[in-house]
């Protein structure tokens, strides 16, 4: 019994019930998240449109899912964190109904773009308000709470996705409407606002940058340097990872396995997730965070990189192993540092940008890699693991520096004492 509350108070004590009620919004919003899972499948085998076109299709989503991320951010700020999820959850039922009964394709089509703007609002939202509600020694806890509900709901989603499409598709986007629709009435009456008004007016910025916090918005985070390198360190671990849903399905196919093989290596990174994630923050509390990027990046690079040797399913099960454990440790730091880096008034703009990087990493990931894995086999995965461990090398380098960064901010906003000054006479 007592390691049980060991276990409990290391993985989930301490949490405040409003994240509690944030994580389960959360995980009812990926669990039911799932008809556009199909999409593409849904435009060519019901509706008859080409290939070319139902990729066109996926594209608008994504690109409204790249808008959606700074209009999500801009309006946490100003409107609020429980506002912004409310309208986006309700918004996103209203458009996957239209979409069951919608039938000419440019009308799909402009419905899709929108889907994608109001799938990605409620991201910087949710992560904002959890850094609200939650104590900051606890915050590592609550983003890798997150990160398990994510891909728990992730898990769910796809499960059920393939039950529904094969009975139907109207009911595959009828019961996403109904799951996002429960998600948005469990915010409304069990959510409060937690955006602090108050906060706006408040400097936080270290004095070299006060001129720029004047006039706080999208440009203070987009003009933040420490904040910046950060986020193009995350974007090349977005890169890494989106590596197994582009480029390793066509490697294991010239390597001779099948679709079933590839299912295999997904589904073991999922249930590595689900069942190890809980025991995170166990193994890396007592460390720098800086350190534990660095140390999860290379698993990452050291995993893909194994892939350029690898020619049978077990080998890639074992890569699988090495990049889930890198993806896993990288969670909550990598959370709790983009939480770190933002003033309060901003927390949601910063969340944006820092979200942007998916989007522009499922970008990147299969147009520069497709040509690299045609143009250089096996040679694409070493590239893909000496990015990685650059990456690795730039959080050591970058994490010093931030951490100073941080301590200023604290400072500047009263949460941390302005370090010891000796007046003691010279000798």
């Amino acid at each position: 019994m007592h390691a049980l509350r060991r276990l409990w108070n290391d993985t989930a004590g301490g949490l405040p019930a409003t994240f509690w009620y944030l994580w389960a919004g959360l995980l009812i919003n990926r669990a039911g998240a799932f008809a556009m899972l199909f999409l593409s499948l849904y435009l060519t085998d019901a509706r008859g449109a080409s290939e070319s076109l139902a990729g066109t299709v996926v594209g608008a989503y994504g690109a409204g899912g790249a808008a959606g991320v700074l209009l999500g951010g801009v309006l946490a700020d100003r409107w609020g964190r429980r506002s912004t999820l409310v309208a986006a959850h309700l918004a996103t039922a209203a458009l996957m109904v239209a979409l069951a009964f919608s039938r000419p394709l440019l009308l799909i089509a402009v419905l899709s773009a929108l889907v994608g703007v109001v799938h990605s609002m409620p991201s910087p939202a949710f992560v904002a308000a959890i850094v609200d509600v939650v104590p900051a020694q606890r915050r590592s806890r609550a983003f890798n709470l997150q990160f398990w509900a994510f891909n728990l709901g992730m898990a769910v989603a796809s499960l059920l996705a393939g039950v529904l499409a094969e009975a139907s598709f109207t009911a595959l986007f009828l019961v996403d409407a109904g799951a996002t629709l429960t998600a948005a009435v469990l915010i409304a009456w069990k959510v409060p606002e937690t955006l602090r008004r108050a906060a706006a007016s408040v400097d936080l910025r270290p004095p070299a940058e006060s001129a720029r916090a004047r006039r706080p918005g999208l440009r203070t985070a987009l003009t933040d340097r420490t904040f910046l390198v950060f986020v193009g360190l995350t974007f090349v671990l977005a890169v890494l990872t989106m590596q197994t849903s582009t480029i390793m399905p066509l490697a294991m196919r010239a390597d001779g396995l099948g679709p079933s093989a590839y299912g295999v290596v997904v589904a073991l990174g999922g249930a590595l997730i689900v069942l190890g994630q809980l025991f995170v923050p166990r193994l890396i509390d007592r460390h720098r965070k800086d350190v534990v990027l660095a140390v999860s990046t290379a698993l990452l690079a050291v995993g893909f990189g194994v892939l350029a040797v690898a020619d049978v399913l077990g080998v890639y099960l074992a890569a699988a192993v090495v990049w889930t454990v890198g993806s896993m440790l990288a969670a909550p730091p990598n959370a709790q540092i983009n939480a770190d880096l933002a003033p309060p008034q901003l927390r949601a703009r910063y969340q944006s940008v820092f979200y942007l990087t998916f989007p522009a990493a499922a970008f990147v990931a299969p147009t520069l890699g497709g040509v690299s894995l045609q143009h250089l086999g096996d040679g694409h995965w070493l590239i893909v693991g000496g990015l990685g461990l650059l990456a690795a090398l730039g959080h050591l380098l970058a994490g010093p520096h931030r951490e100073r960064h941080v301590a200023a901010l604290r400072r500047a906003a009263g949460l941390e004492p302005a370090p010891a000054v000796d007046h003691a006479p010279a000798r």
